[in-house]
């Protein structure tokens, strides 16, 4: 049982049982009712750790049919809606995307992007930064875990550059050379990366099937225009902002591209698996951008995509039977928008949205979003993911908004994007904010300062400029 946390799995239960005896109130039907006590005791046993994330959606997944709140007096229709999370195609589109994400690093290829980056940017601080982010952002339409394309990708050579740049992790007096200010702005800038397409992390796959549930409909292209703008703002801020704010002590660092030519050197020249990894790159995004004119969708471009590099070699089957983050992913996701789809089809989420939409009758919209936006962001601090966030909130914020008049496209891509933004917060914030902070150049005081302000600079950027540019491209 070293897994389980007894306490938080005792907790956990006495949350779901609570809700459950609750008296249900009126407008709603009993098995709405207790299929919330089920889903709200799965997301707090997740928040705090109860057990993991796969044992959670399980657990979910067997009090669903088992109680029978999906099909009352029907178990064996109630078993097969407990598992019809696994047809979602949005799932397997991120699962899919996962076993590509292998082919990058597998290859060597998302490595030797990051380095060539270097190679041209990194002769100061302000370059090197640019240089690191700059990879992420290339590689972030195809990784849709952020936190396999920092962990496996963008830390280890950040961290290998602030090493020899003088930051020991050892040494506390050293980390201001410049190991806290890559941490910080490598670590932002996934945040922002993960926001500026629909694979780029597993929460905006999970949103865009919420915001369709509630007649929302988002597509690779739309998410990718509405959040450029905003997103390549923030991406270019960052740094600046840091630099000013939280400067390395370090102002040249004439050595990175040296670091960076000798282990390009040392991989050699881009093999053929490589080079056919960027031609299924090209192609997964043509069909993701493009699929609507050829009647594909993002799921069958994304399987067209595994079935090419499994055809060339660059993967085997082995190598997609043991891509873990893909299957434990398709499990907990299948439970979690499983029973957020219920919740809406039973007529739950309406029945909320109304309510608190009611509480807001006063307000116009345009007073109405920006009340909506700040309390969904900083909710954020609850969340040690954006994944968790999106299943717990999105929906509701989303109805909410809907119900009092904010533009709907608008409001789904904002929501889905601050779920991500918003793990500037803590050290806790998201995937990747364990591996950063683990360095240990950046102390909790500063993380928690530093993330503060970074929430307060993404919120003005994309309420900003954000809304600017949706007023030009009709979202509102």
């Amino acid at each position: 049982m070293k897994e389980i946390n007894l306490k938080s799995l005792i907790i956990t239960v006495l949350v779901g049982v609570a809700i459950w005896f609750i008296p249900v109130p009126e407008g709603v039907k009993p098995n709405a009712w207790h299929l919330l006590a089920i889903f709200v005791a799965t997301i707090v046993g997740i928040i705090s750790k109860a057990a993991s994330m796969g044992t959670m959606a399980i657990i979910g997944i067997t009090l669903c049919a088992a109680t029978q709140v999906l099909a009352p007096g029907d178990p064996g229709k109630s078993i097969l809606n407990a598992l019809s999370g696994f047809g979602n195609s949005t799932i397997w589109l991120i699962g899919l995307a996962f076993f590509i994400a292998r082919g990058f690093i597998k290859t060597g290829l998302g490595t030797r992007i990051a380095y060539s980056f270097i190679k041209i940017f990194g002769k100061s601080p302000l370059g090197l930064a640019y240089g690191l982010n700059t990879a992420d952002l290339i590689l972030a339409p195809a990784i849709p875990s952020n936190t396999a394309r920092a962990g496996g990708v963008i830390f280890p050579i950040m961290k290998s550059i602030a090493v020899n740049m003088g930051s020991i992790p050892e040494k506390a007096e050293t980390h201001r050379k410049i190991g806290a200010f890559l941490t910080l702005s490598s670590y932002n800038a996934n945040m922002i990366t993960s926001v500026m397409f629909l694979t780029a992390t597993a929460s905006n796959p999970m949103a865009q099937k919420f915001a369709r549930d509630l007649g929302v409909t988002i597509t690779w292209g739309s998410w990718a225009i509405a959040a450029l703008v905003p997103g390549l703002v923030c991406f270019i801020l960052v740094p600046l902002f840091l630099y000013k704010v939280f400067p390395p002590e370090l102002k040249e660092t004439k050595e990175a591209p040296a670091i960076a030519a000798k282990q390009l050197k040392e991989m050699g020249p881009m093999t053929v698996k490589e080079w056919l990894m960027v031609a299924t790159f090209i192609i997964l995004l043509v069909l993701w951008i493009f699929g609507n004119l050829f009647a594909i969708d993002a799921t069958t471009g994304a399987l067209i995509g595994l079935c090419i590099l499994l055809l060339c070699g660059v993967l085997t089957w082995e190598d997609v039977k043991s891509e873990k983050g893909a299957w434990d992913t398709i499990v907990w996701f299948s439970s979690l928008v499983m029973m957020g789809s219920f919740l809406n089809s039973l007529g739950f989420i309406g029945w909320f949205g109304q309510l608190v939409g009611g509480q807001m009758t006063g307000l116009s919209w345009q007073l109405a979003f920006p009340v909506i936006i700040l309390v969904y962001s900083y909710c954020h601090y609850m969340f040690a993911s954006a994944t968790a966030q999106v299943a717990a909130m999105y929906s509701v914020f989303l109805a909410v908004g809907i119900a009092v008049g904010v533009p709907g496209t608008m409001l789904a891509i904002f929501l889905g994007a601050c779920a991500s933004l918003m793990g500037s917060l803590t050290h806790y914030g998201h995937g990747p904010a364990p591996i950063f902070f683990g360095s240990t150049y950046v102390d909790l005081k500063d993380w928690w300062k530093q993330g503060f302000f970074m929430s307060v600079l993404f919120l003005l950027v994309w309420f900003i400029v954000g809304g600017m540019w949706w007023k030009v491209i009709g979202l509102w």
